[in-house]
């Protein structure tokens, strides 16, 4: 078989009736959001990506809850035709947890609609601007042999640089650029300075620099239209009709690649792959061939294709993916093949979930999320069986279930073209996640040998630190904040530029909270930030953000993070500190968070939100130790 990209294989068929679906969602109904991202989820034609965009649109404006998808608001500017791209982003966008909205700048008025404050695309106050430029924009599409006259594509590189730092939006993206594959000198391109591949390799070295910045991120194009082919990408035709940037039947790919992004940055990637087992991590069935007859090893074509989707996990876990397994089968059988099998290369210690039993998918996943403390929205799972696929999109939507064809070589290309792990930084927390949860499981078997909660906090020997935000953990911070959505009081999101500016608003109070115990470091496990409000005469903390990370619930953290902002808050003459609960679809646990923690309830929203707050004299007299009357 071919592997077409393009084709975006991994999704399955959307349903004949799909154009009745898409008029049936009533914006009365609630959590149309999950409906949506359901709807997003399969292989979309033109018609059909455009019935969605309408359908998102009509909700918006009867303002439908959208609960279970992030709102971004994307000005867009290009020097090509991108109505055809625009149609198609919403869909792509919601199928990895985004409601997306585009407001397009006119064609090829790049500079004039980031300069002018009136332009349309910033009038509309953009969360994120995408600047869509390819080759000809940089002039960088003929070739500049003189000596010296290749660098008219950096200077206007530069002046556009210049133009967006004074640009006020929380993300701005840039796109790296395809190299054309025509040439001038043949293998000798790469060598002359002057030549379009040159022009443009320096072009993106310098993009990629740009886009490293806090708040600037990049859409590697350049990836995209290799995998697609450029020399289907670069379509003159399309061009010279039309202006389009690439060929029309690439767009699902662009689309794709640019709503995973979206997703990233709203921190909606998913973090844990479940695995089936039978005919997906070895060929045969261990229950009926047993250990020796299953395919599984170097020498053989089915062998080695097995052997390279297990690679591909552990790939992902070295980069903070979750392994899960989830199969049918007797578990001391299942588990004996990563035991003994010498040609496993995953072992029990790289699963930080194992179910293996006769019960549904479907209850196994709920029960993998569960254990894990992390949404279903967070898992993808792997499954050879198209039946088995099926009910889990049933029983399950929100979790992500790539379609597979029937050779195993290609189960792992699948898995990494689907692009649910999209990253947007990484870092030391995400490098340590899979043995950190791992670290869990035995924290769970310490719990079930304590007599009692003391006996078992006490056990673990914890540390806990409290430092104010700053750059070091700038990434960090940010990450967590986008990725935080169960143990997050208010679900406000912040980009690593936002939470730049934060650090050095005198009127806001941070704090970042690490935790390691006996059996290993969590790393930053909580975020707050607070400011400064006046009150009566009097100043307060008004909680803006606290948020933990659900590996350390039931450990009291909750506590000490407040005995911890009380002290400080006292300590610069604060009054008493104001909290916000606003529920979400995915943060109940908290609901009652600031009622357990003393504070009082002082008013509640049509939104459902609750308002709070403590008076530092009650939350101190609370923690003095109690003495009998003399």
């Amino acid at each position: 078989m071919a592997f077409d990209i393009a084709a975006l294989p991994w999704l399955p068929a959307a349903p004949a009736n799909y154009r009745q679906l898409c008029r049936d969602l009533d914006p009365a109904n609630r959590g149309l959001g999950h409906e949506l991202r359901r709807l997003a989820t399969h292989k979309l034609d033109s018609a059909q990506a455009l019935r969605f965009a309408n359908a998102l649109k009509r909700l918006r404006g009867a303002s439908a809850d959208l609960q279970g998808l992030s709102g971004f608001k994307l000005g867009l500017v290009s020097n090509a035709t991108a109505e055809f791209i625009v149609d198609a982003i919403p869909a792509a966008a919601a199928r990895h947890g985004v409601a997306a909205e585009i407001v397009l700048a006119p064609f090829d008025l790049v500079m004039q609609s980031i300069l002018d404050p009136s332009s349309e695309v910033m009038h509309a106050m953009p969360d994120g601007l995408l600047l869509a430029l390819d080759h000809r924009w940089f002039g960088a599409h003929k070739p500049a042999l003189d000596p010296g006259s290749d660098g008219f594509g950096m200077l206007k590189l530069e002046a556009l640089d210049a133009a967006v730092t004074q640009v006020n939006v929380s993300a701005l993206i840039w796109q790296t650029i395809p190299v054309p594959p025509a040439t001038l000198f043949g293998s000798l391109d790469r060598q002359m300075a002057g030549s379009v591949r040159v022009q443009i390799e320096r072009l993106n070295q310098r993009i990629v620099e740009y886009a490293a910045r806090p708040g600037n991120y990049l859409l590697d194009v350049a990836a995209f239209a290799e995998q697609g082919g450029t020399a289907k990408w670069i379509d003159a035709a399309a061009w010279n009709l039309y202006k389009l940037p690439f060929a029309l039947e690439l767009t699902p790919l662009y689309a794709d690649a640019l709503g995973r992004l979206l997703g990233a940055i709203r921190g909606s990637s998913r973090k844990c792959l479940v695995l089936d087992l039978d005919n997906t991590l070895w060929g045969g069935v261990i229950g009926d061939d047993g250990i020796d007859g299953i395919l599984l090893g170097e020498g053989s074509p089915a062998g080695e294709a097995f052997v390279s989707v297990q690679r591909a996990a552990l790939e992902l876990k070295s980069r903070g993916i979750l392994l899960a397994v989830s199969s049918k089968n007797y578990d001391e059988t299942a588990r004996g093949v990563f035991r003994d099998h010498p040609d496993m290369l995953l072992r029990e210690a790289d699963i930080a979930v194992f179910q293996a039993n006769w019960n549904d998918k479907p209850s196994n996943l709920e029960a993998i999320a569960a254990t894990l403390g992390i949404g279903l929205d967070a898992l993808v799972f792997l499954d050879d069986n198209g039946a088995e696929r099926a009910q889990v999109r049933a029983a399950l939507p929100m979790v992500a279930v790539p379609e597979l064809p029937a050779d195993a070589s290609w189960y792992a290309t699948y898995l990494s073209a689907a692009g649910y792990f999209e990253a947007v930084s990484f870092s030391e927390e995400d490098r340590g996640r899979a043995a950190s949860y791992a670290a869990n499981a035995q924290r769970s078997a310490i719990l079930l040998k304590s007599r009692d909660l003391g006996d078992y906090l006490t056990s673990l020997e914890m540390v806990i630190r409290f430092e104010r935000f700053n750059a070091l953990s700038r990434a960090r911070i940010a990450q967590l904040i986008n990725k935080s959505n169960q143990f997050n009081l208010t679900t406000r999101r912040y980009t690593e530029q936002e939470v730049a500016a934060v650090e050095s608003d005198p009127s806001a109070y941070t704090l970042q909270v690490r935790l390691a115990d006996r059996l290993g470091d969590f790393g930053m496990i909580g975020v707050v930030i607070a400011r400064a409000v006046s009150r009566q005469g009097e100043v307060w903390w008004d909680i803006d953000t606290w948020l933990m990370s659900c590996r350390v619930l039931g450990r009291e953290v909750e506590r000490a993070m407040l005995d911890h902002i009380a002290a400080d808050a006292h300590a610069t003459n604060v009054t008493g500190l104001l909290g916000t609960y606003r529920p979400t679809t995915k943060n109940g646990m908290v609901a009652e968070h600031f009622d357990r923690l003393g504070f009082k309830r002082t008013a509640e929203g049509e939104d459902g939100s609750v308002h709070y707050m403590l008076a530092l004299n009650d939350h101190i007299a609370s923690r003095l130790p109690h003495r009998e009357a003399a």
